[in-house]
């Protein structure tokens, strides 16, 4: 699927990739190509408009006239409310301010989508199925501050994006530790969304729930990373408990995408959580669970799932949205 990205223009423009942890921005040269990247915290900034201003003192104060913003949020009409952050604004407000000629936002997992045709097959690396089917539907999802979904579908000979809030549908346990994890959980939230176990503090939740279920003390506040590190280097009984449900109800997840688009074009899967993991995840019981659908095994066990590996995928994505 991989393309030349070609966007030749006058216009001096600004990209950028907005989650609920970090600030992604970047210039788009003249040509389409992606310059002076540099990541934010987006807690260290009282709104976007100072982190933007930020990044321009950082890059010498070009004279921008267009900008395209993915941000993890739903885009409809001129409020952004941001889900997993504090950032609210309106998007004519920030034009105005900014004194941009155009401004674009876009929900970042469309943006994501948008970057698959993009991929180089290095970038994207296969988890289990069979080939792919030419111009046939694709599912993108993936863990971070939240879980992202979205999906792309061939029409009139190109790719369009499909938004969706497919984080928040409602989690599906699989066995009898699952169910009781997410009782624990319900004490908390009368809702337990995919997003609300699918996500980093969602691992942390669930290694919550395991210590209670094991008759332990919690950890000392261990970080998503932190749980991750530990389970991967297997010093942590918990952890490993935890990383293995966490990608079990994933695939599970995952699994229930791939049957609702009719994914024959594969899964592929972004975020900050899963490419960090290597041969974790791969041998972890994602692969199973993403398959065990009853009659439909046999359906599931031909798409691909791909991890994402490409370093900001969703400023290639939102590239394409001028």
């Amino acid at each position: 699927m991989n393309s030349e990205i070609k966007i030749k223009h006058k216009k001096q423009r600004l990209i950028a990739d907005i989650g609920g942890t970090n600030a992604r921005f970047a210039l788009l040269g003249k040509e389409g190509e992606i310059t002076d990247k540099l990541v934010l915290k987006c807690a260290q900034y009282p709104d976007f408009i100072s982190a933007y201003k930020t990044y321009i003192q950082h890059v010498n104060n070009p004279k921008i006239t267009e900008a395209a913003i993915a941000i993890a949020n739903p885009i409809y009409g001129d409020t952004v409310k941001m889900t997993n952050h504090n950032w609210e604004f309106s998007i004519k407000a920030v034009q105005k301010s900014l004194g941009l000629e155009r401004l674009i936002f876009k929900n970042d997992f469309v943006a994501l989508a948008l970057s698959i045709p993009f991929l180089k097959r290095s970038e994207c690396y296969q988890i289990g199925g069979g080939k792919i089917r030419a111009k046939s539907t694709i599912g993108i999802l993936g863990p971070g501050t939240g879980l992202g979904v979205s999906s792309l579908v061939y029409s009139d000979k190109k790719w369009i994006p499909v938004a969706g809030e497919g984080g928040h549908v409602s989690i599906s346990p699989r066995t009898k530790r699952e169910c009781q994890v997410i009782e624990i959980v319900w004490q908390q939230y009368p809702h337990v969304s995919a997003e609300r176990l699918i996500s980093g503090s969602g691992l942390q939740k669930i290694l919550d729930a395991i210590c209670q279920l094991d008759g332990i003390s919690k950890k000392p506040n261990f970080t998503p990373k932190e749980i991750s590190e530990k389970a991967i280097n297997q010093i942590d009984e918990q952890c490993i408990k935890a990383l293995d449900m966490f990608c079990s109800l994933f695939g599970v997840i995952a699994g229930n995408l791939a049957l609702t688009i009719g994914a024959k074009g594969g899964i592929y899967i972004g975020g900050g959580i899963i490419p960090q993991l290597g041969n974790y995840f791969e041998n972890s019981p994602f692969r199973k669970q993403f398959e065990d659908k009853g009659r439909f095994n046999d359906y599931l066990k031909e798409i691909p799932v791909f991890v994402i590996h490409s370093k900001h995928p969703a400023l290639i994505g939102i590239s394409q949205a001028f």
